[in-house]
């Protein structure tokens, strides 16, 4: 079962047609991910055949011909057993001469339930880090340090190639931790910029982004 949250029907191979869209954003050199929750390690050969690779005229591919270029781990509120032997299991395809990027999108209190172990195997290219609905490691205005704090740890404690600031896009799309740009800009980019792991911001979500216009407001910042 496949179930892409209302954006196609797969049953009825209404999905094919996001094949092109996603090699016109390929072309560009954005990579697309398939972000998976609650994944089974059972599925792992579906991975493979439907997603990153496979025969790509196969009738049982939901987005089409369209090849991924990885694995997004957004697991939560399920058990961490092993997301290492999958993440392992992804990587693997790399070794063979299609690079298969692996990322999660953890929650910030470390370790992460759902996906701390799969994370130090230092397999993963970048980590998103959900700084928010996290009240211990978000952004508060009257104290900046908690969140400061949290990105330090990560930094020293994953093992990851970037990592990214995970924030919501608007007041809306977060029960919490939402940081005004102006406080984004001046007050949290120039404290963790200097780091050797800074990949930059991940924004929750295109949808709320496009209501508020906030990637566009911190481009320059970033």
């Amino acid at each position: 079962m496949i179930n892409l949250a209302g954006h196609c029907d797969p049953y009825s191979n209404g999905c094919t047609g996001l094949s092109a869209d996603i090699k016109q954003c390929q072309s560009k050199g954005i990579e697309v991910m398939l972000s998976i929750e609650g994944c089974a390690c059972k599925s792992q050969l579906t991975y493979r055949i439907n997603f990153l690779g496979g025969q790509s005229q196969s009738s049982s591919r939901p987005l089409g011909s369209a090849i991924l270029d990885g694995i997004d781990f957004d697991i939560e509120g399920v058990s961490g057993l092993y997301r290492d032997d999958l993440a392992r299991w992804l990587s693997g395809y790399s070794k063979k001469g299609n690079k298969v990027y692996l990322t999660a999108a953890p929650q910030c209190p470390l370790p992460d339930a759902s996906v701390g172990n799969a994370l130090k195997t230092g397999l993963f290219d970048n980590v998103w880090v959900q700084l928010c609905n996290n009240p211990p490691c978000q952004f508060a205005r009257s104290n900046i340090s908690s969140l400061e704090d949290a990105w330090k740890q990560w930094n020293s404690d994953i093992p990851a190639t970037k990592i990214f600031l995970g924030l919501p896009a608007s007041p809306e799309a977060a029960g919490s931790g939402f940081i005004p740009v102006p406080d984004l800009a001046s007050r949290m980019l120039p404290a963790i910029k200097g780091s050797s792991k800074y990949g930059g911001v991940m924004l929750w979500s295109k949808y709320y982004d496009d209501q508020s216009g906030y990637s566009s407001s911190i481009e320059n910042d970033v």
